[in-house]
């Protein structure tokens, strides 16, 4: 089997944008709007299990009918506005991308193999991350972006990947995805694609015994990733181009 693309996950798998990036954001966007509301880091970890902004705000409400109904608008209000502050937290720089990640993009790259983003990030949260990072061009590193509401079910459903994969035209086995999370995990394998998971800060506890491999990071040259195969074996190093190979040629 030969790799063909590789699709990313993004909070969380290119950048830890959780904790000190989304959480933040919402927190000011409550206070901008008079909702007396403050997600605290625990609890935020706790919403992470609902995909989606949109989706995590409505479930948030709902568990608080003491706030009041939120309409459709209103939730869109409050979402618009928090990314209007994680592209503020973004344009500070206090948002990086993880380790490895800028290596593998640029190994991919001169590989001519094809990337794709499958993320519930808006497009406006995306360009302030990766524009930042990755410069004004950013978007020709990828094929197709996967984000937002381009699909009605979001992750653990895998309609995001089988989207992915209809436009690649690429058998799912010959794919790796990059994903952090347990909901991520079970999108790829339900779409049948070998994936491999980095944990994030809020992700380091979570079953990901689907994965082909579970690894710290991708690696940097002096600060090697550690990983573990499926099949029980370990190692360090960088995950690069080859090592995603041996993925999908198990």
């Amino acid at each position: 089997m030969t790799l063909e693309a590789v699709f990313f996950d993004v909070d969380g798998t290119i950048a830890e944008t959780e904790r000190g990036g989304h959480r933040v954001a919402y927190n000011s966007a409550f206070r901008e709007l008079g909702y007396p509301v403050d997600w605290d880091p625990e609890l935020y970890g706790e919403l992470l299990a609902i995909m989606g902004g949109k989706e995590r705000i409505r479930f948030y409400w709902s568990q608080h009918p003491e706030l009041g109904a939120l309409s459709d608008a209103q939730v869109e209000q409050i979402h618009d506005v928090k990314a209007r502050y994680f592209r503020e937290l973004v344009d500070q720089g206090g948002i990086e991308l993880r380790v490895g990640v800028r290596r593998l993009l640029d190994e991919l790259a001169s590989r001519r193999i094809p990337i794709s983003i499958a993320s519930t990030i808006t497009y406006e949260g995306l360009d302030a991350l990766l524009r930042r990072s990755l410069g004004d061009d950013w978007q020709d590193r990828f094929q197709y972006l996967g984000i937002g509401d381009i699909v009605p079910r979001k992750k653990p459903d895998p309609g995001i990947y089988l989207w992915l994969l209809e436009r690649h035209r690429v058998d799912a086995r010959n794919v790796v995805t990059l994903e952090d999370t347990r909901a991520g995990l079970l999108a790829s394998v339900g779409a049948g694609i070998p994936t491999l998971i980095t944990p994030s800060d809020y992700t380091q506890d979570q079953d990901f015994s689907e994965a082909a491999c579970v690894a710290s990071s991708l690696g940097d040259p002096g600060e090697p990733a550690h990983w573990r195969l499926a099949s029980g074996a370990e190692g360090s190093g960088l995950i690069d181009v080859e090592f995603l190979e041996k993925l999908v040629s198990r």
